[in-house]
């Protein structure tokens, strides 16, 4: 690969990486320990995330199961829960925390497919703005000495990679949406 076009090619792989990392965290009636991982609680003065402080555990299909290593914990991590944008009530039992996973209705499962598609369709723009921005260097290349076959060559390059990871965000808005609307 060109080192030219390289770095575009690492945005647009950190564009799909943030884009999955969203899509995991949408709950799609299912437990998923991944919805967690954005949460962070205060530890010894420093924000942590739940998974560094507890174990993080998937009992049942609808139930994630945390145990906090210190029991001083427990009011923390259930707090920071309750903070969160998740619509996820915890109970524990003085050791461990169980978040339960309601069924999800149709119309709550057509409303996250809304919200999947969106988040690809950013994704999408992102992709697309990066891919512009590449071309715009391509384009400043041509006052560089740079012949026009080298760089239509390049811009092709860039497109074929614009393909590329246009086609892998909607195979995961796809993959999401399937995922959530399975019963």
């Amino acid at each position: 690969m060109d080192e030219r076009i390289q770095k575009y090619e690492d945005k647009m792989k950190k564009t799909m990486i943030s884009l999955n990392a969203d899509l995991a965290a949408i709950r799609a009636g299912r437990a998923n320990p991944h919805i967690l991982d954005k949460l962070t609680v205060d530890y010894y003065g420093a924000p942590t995330p739940i998974q560094q402080v507890a174990n993080v555990t998937v009992p049942e299909a609808r139930m994630i199961q945390i145990q906090p290593w210190e029991s001083r914990l427990i009011k923390v991590i259930e707090k920071a829960i309750l903070c969160s944008d998740l619509g996820l009530n915890p109970s524990n039992d003085g050791k461990v925390i169980r978040l339960i996973f309601p069924e999800l209705t149709e119309e709550r499962r057509k409303d996250l497919v809304k919200d999947v598609k969106k988040k690809g369709e950013a994704a999408k723009v992102a992709v697309r703005n990066i891919r512009r921005d590449a071309n715009d260097a391509l384009k400043k290349l041509a006052k560089q000495d740079v012949s026009e076959d080298e760089i239509k060559e390049l811009e092709e390059k860039v497109q074929k990679l614009t393909d590329k990871y246009i086609k892998e965000v909607d195979a995961s808005v796809d993959t999401k949406s399937k995922e959530i609307m399975t019963v």
